[in-house]
């Protein structure tokens, strides 16, 4: 097999149909097999049901294997569930592309990242310019989390940002194909021999700082990253979850998954000055919006939270109890 790809629904059938009708047109252009493993992740409605449907009446079940999961164990889960059958069977794919439910490829798109791994037996992941469907660009490419990056994320301040531009998170885009350290998992492709060296994604995380840490893991191993803006995905973003609303309170799913991240990847001790650096910047970022009369951009309660997930009540995997139940 050639190309793996994992699309995960999880309440959004019809959105998900729309995005594996235009990742099937794909595969007339690369050459070799092509698959999806379509992962119904426990919607608790009729996700199920509406997707196999769809999937008779297109003629797309010799392409496309629907694999109904027993909880929604999160985005690691399910894309666990759909890479790990086809990793462990006699043709096991080359590649496995990554592509969330609410993301559509243009023409030519995942083309271009197999190409990329093709052409570069040392890059082990190429991502996508990702773009929201009023055309304007999404962070996608990044620098892997640090003291000084968290710190200047939540200060916010112009000198303080030009002075830690190196460790600075969320840097622009680049405009030419450029090595990063981590990407975004709404189009992501990963050769299946970084799979086998470092393993699948951890599901410990439920949702955020899952695909940060994969990246990691690669990157120890000596696997590169890279950022292709030639390969182009339209994403509407977080319409299973909101948690990007900046209206509403960040969940307790994403203070869990940054907390994981710092911890497994950087020890207690770092996490903790880590932590203590976010509220010292954000204390010194709120002060200043204050007096200079300018908005402070966090969602509601997040000081609070963070402090409250970090200091005092660490939130636990959302799945904890149907995990520990098997």
């Amino acid at each position: 097999m050639k190309l793996l790809v994992v699309l995960i629904n999880y309440r959004t059938p019809e959105m998900t149909l729309r995005a594996l009708g235009c990742v099937l047109k794909e595969f007339d252009r690369i050459p070799g097999d092509c698959r999806v493993a379509l992962v119904e992740n426990d919607s608790g409605d009729d996700s199920a049901d509406r997707l196999r449907k769809a999937l008779a009446e297109n003629a797309w079940e010799d392409r496309v294997e629907l694999i109904e999961t027993p909880y929604n164990g999160g985005f690691a889960y399910g894309v666990n569930a759909g890479a790990r059958p086809a990793l462990a069977s006699d043709d096991p794919p080359e590649y496995v592309y990554l592509l969330n439910s609410d993301a559509f490829v243009d023409a030519g798109a995942v083309v271009k990242l197999v190409q990329f791994l093709d052409a570069h037996p040392e890059a082990g992941i190429a991502g996508s310019r990702i773009y929201g469907d009023d055309g304007a660009p999404h962070e996608t490419a990044f620098s892997f989390h640090s003291i000084a990056g968290e710190f200047e994320g939540a200060l916010g301040l112009g000198i303080v940002s030009r002075l830690l531009y190196r460790w600075k998170v969320a840097k622009p885009c680049p405009t030419e194909t450029t090595q990063v350290d981590w990407l975004a998992g709404a189009s992501m492709l990963i050769r299946s021999k970084v799979l086998e060296e470092v393993g699948l994604f951890d599901d410990e995380y439920f949702l955020y700082y899952e695909e940060t840490d994969f990246c990691l893991r690669a990157a120890r191993a000596g696997w590169l990253t890279w950022y292709l803006p030639d390969s182009g995905v339209c994403h509407i973003g977080s319409v299973s979850t909101g948690a990007k609303d900046q209206t509403k309170p960040r969940p307790a799913f994403w203070f869990h998954g940054r907390r994981r991240y710092f911890t497994k990847n950087h020890g207690a001790v770092y996490r903790f000055l880590t932590d203590v650096a976010v509220v010292i910047g954000m204390t010194f970022g709120k002060l200043k919006a204050t007096l200079t009369r300018r908005n402070y951009p966090r969602p509601p309660r997040f000081y609070r939270d963070f402090v409250r997930y970090n200091f005092f009540t660490p939130p636990s995997h959302p799945c904890a109890e149907k995990r520990t139940d098997g």
